[in-house]
């Protein structure tokens, strides 16, 4: 697929955009993913092109949670193995289904990672470590997430903080570490599957990384308070943009 000067002008403001939301309060895949299938990209190469495009982010933000010593490499190890399993399977079932089908389920996931975003707690923040982590219970999440992240994607690291604090056990700051692990594994396992598959729009997400990383960047720089405030309608306005297309491709026209 070559994709024309429209495409470029959808997909790179907002994956910029979509870089800056994350970078304040998660949830940039809310935004980025619809960006793809606004700019006319059918569902499986939107999910692809989106693997690519937020690769770049996930590797500079893990390195520096491992840096930081937020991540115990030998429990790692295990949470990478069974991301890349769960993931890669995700993106082969992704492979596997009609791209309607695909089109309406996003219909239904995004509107439903948005509410989880919105309505994400901070109680995470000040909970202590469990004397004894879940690792098991861990290692279940960092595998069937990953088969989620492999198959759609939108929400991972919020849906991978919330199982590792709130079911697992694990203080943030290795919860959010780990979550950058897994998420990091994730996207390469199935990023690698949609390439061998051709499902990647590489022109069009080589730009968006750079828009990607930039946005990243600014978003770190802002020191707002409030800013759910802005993450909020923005997230609103491109879901509500992607239900209009949909309804306007599958019925009207």
């Amino acid at each position: 697929m070559n994709p024309g000067l429209t495409a470029y002008l959808i997909v790179c403001p907002l994956v910029f955009l979509s870089g800056v939301v994350d970078a304040i309060g998660g949830g940039g895949g809310i935004i980025s993913l619809p960006a793809y299938l606004l700019a006319g990209l059918p569902p499986q190469l939107a999910i692809g092109s989106n693997k690519l495009s937020s690769a770049v982010g996930t590797t500079v933000s893990t390195a520096i949670f491992v840096r930081r010593g937020f991540v115990d490499m030998k429990p790692a190890l295990f949470f990478i193995a069974s991301a890349l399993a769960g993931a890669a399977l995700g993106a082969r079932l992704t492979l596997m289904v009609p791209d309607d089908i695909l089109r309406y389920g996003l219909l239904v996931v995004l509107p439903i990672v948005a509410l989880v975003v919105f309505k994400r707690k901070d109680f995470a923040l000040t909970k202590k470590e469990a004397e004894h982590p879940r690792f098991a219970l861990a290692l279940f999440f960092a595998f069937i997430i990953g088969m989620y992240d492999g198959f759609y994607g939108p929400g991972t690291g919020t849906f991978l903080i919330l199982s590792l604090t709130g079911v697992a056990g694990y203080a943030i700051h290795h919860a959010v570490g780990y979550t950058k692990v897994i998420n990091l594994s994730s996207n390469v396992s199935s990023l690698i599957v949609f390439l061998a598959n051709g499902r990647v729009v590489i022109p069009l997400a080589g730009a968006a990384i750079i828009f990607s990383v930039a946005g990243q960047y600014i978003g770190a720089k802002l020191v707002l308070r409030d800013g759910q405030k802005i993450v909020r309608p923005v997230i609103v306005i491109v879901l509500l943009l992607l239900f209009i297309k949909v309804f306007y491709d599958t019925v009207i026209s």
